[in-house]
């Protein structure tokens, strides 16, 4: 039904066109009121190629649409599409995919108004042929497309014209054979595609995210579990001595243990600690040592109190400390001392640890596991914020120092 209305308004146009010229042509008394034949050849070749147009636009609508209706049939189309994005999104994409239309030109790109203008302009003959070619209907016309974008709470919405590039009056003369359905199917298509490779690519981001999270934790608590293990057992093998020799003795390095080991246990939430939570944990532990080196070991601590409640990884300052001790003072006859000092200066926190020991040592004692991972969680936990940092301390020793973000939380926190 839709298709013969289509049609007989095509007749029906070009039959009032004639019913205007005759009784143009009689008030006129031209040629004795009779229509030359040449006038009536023309209108009846310009009505054959309508029809034949018309049919042609019959076919291609029921082609990319699958249907034959009022809208389908319509030279001028408009469709509306949800974005689900914000609107400055929206408008570069449906610029994007207006400039990738075939044959486009003359596109216009309003950022202020939301709007994109274009022109499709399809490939033309040789001058000499084209006003005779296009006249028996041979030669698409132009295509204006015009695309609106309007914004809404948290996502958007495009509207999209394509219509030829004449008057609303040549609708009923002369069909667009389906190009104006074509290109407003072609854009609602790439804009669909646009969006499901952007949702699929946001899909993917958060797989991606989620992946390196669970790494990252996973690294973190790799490198956390890496703690000497050796110091336990020489640790008890110590107190064991003492037992027999110094019960005194053993029952305080026990005490200093068993504090030590109530602070090293992980945390299952993945937080920080904090420096004070990291230095009581260092101190039982030099305590230990103290126990275990006798008069060969000194320890001096300097910290701000303002720096106890900072967040910081853990084992960090542990694992600075255990270096100290087991690369620089334990090997030193007759020992030396270490030094523990932090201060907070506007947003960072300054934490050194140095020793009077033998310094870096030329025999590759050590084999570097230790401060490698600490580099890797500042890295992991920090992503680039926090600096590590160790030399020689004057005139004998090293001197390492970690600096941290103090109002910047870290990745994982």
């Amino acid at each position: 039904m839709a298709s013969i209305k289509f049609l007989g308004r095509i007749l029906i146009a070009w039959f009032a066109a004639w019913c205007v010229l005759m009784v143009v042509w009689n008030a006129a008394d031209w040629n004795g009121g009779e229509l030359p034949l040449i006038f009536r050849l023309a209108i009846f070749v310009g009505m054959l190629m309508s029809l034949a147009r018309g049919v042609t636009h019959l076919y291609r609508v029921r082609t990319i649409a699958g249907r034959v209706d009022a809208e389908t049939l319509s030279n001028r189309q408009r469709r509306r599409v949800e974005l689900a994005c914000d609107v400055d999104e929206a408008f570069v994409l449906v610029e994007e995919v207006v400039r990738e239309l075939p044959y486009v030109q003359d596109v216009h790109a309003r950022k202020g108004s939301l709007t994109v203008q274009a022109m499709i302009r399809p490939p033309r003959v040789e001058a000499a042929s084209r006003r005779w070619r296009r006249w028996l209907g041979s030669v698409d016309r132009d295509t204006r497309v015009s695309a609106t974008v309007t914004p809404a709470d948290g996502s958007s919405s495009a509207m999209v014209a394509c219509e030829p590039d004449v008057g609303a009056w040549a609708d009923w003369f002369y069909p667009d054979t389906g190009v104006s359905l074509d290109t407003v199917e072609t854009l609602m298509r790439a804009i669909t595609q646009r969006m499901a490779v952007r949702r699929s690519r946001e899909r993917a981001d958060a797989r991606q995210t989620a992946m390196e999270k669970e790494l990252t934790a996973a690294q973190l608590g790799l490198l956390q579990a890496q703690v000497e293990p050796h110091f336990l057992y020489n640790t008890l093998a110590s107190a064991q001595e003492l037992v027999r020799t110094d019960p005194a003795r053993a029952d305080r390095m026990l005490g200093h243990l068993i504090d030590y080991l109530r602070r090293s246990l992980p945390r299952t939430d993945g937080s920080l600690s904090t420096l004070g939570q990291e230095l009581e944990r260092s101190t039982a532990w030099l305590e230990i040592m103290r126990l275990r080196m006798g008069e060969r070991l000194a320890v001096h601590v300097d910290v701000a109190a303002t720096a106890l409640t900072i967040p910081m990884p853990s084992m960090m300052l542990q694992t600075l400390v255990e270096n100290a001790i087991k690369h620089g003072l334990e090997p030193k006859p007759g020992g030396g001392g270490i030094w523990i000092r932090a201060g907070v200066d506007t947003s960072l926190l300054s934490l050194t640890v140095a020793d009077d020991g033998l310094g870096f040592r030329s025999d590759g004692a050590g084999t570097g596991i230790g401060l490698k991972n600490l580099r890797e969680r500042l890295r992991l936990t920090y992503a680039g914020a926090a600096g590590f940092t160790i030399g020689n301390n004057f005139p004998h020793g090293v001197a390492a120092t970690i600096t941290l973000p103090v109002h910047e939380g870290a990745s994982h926190a």
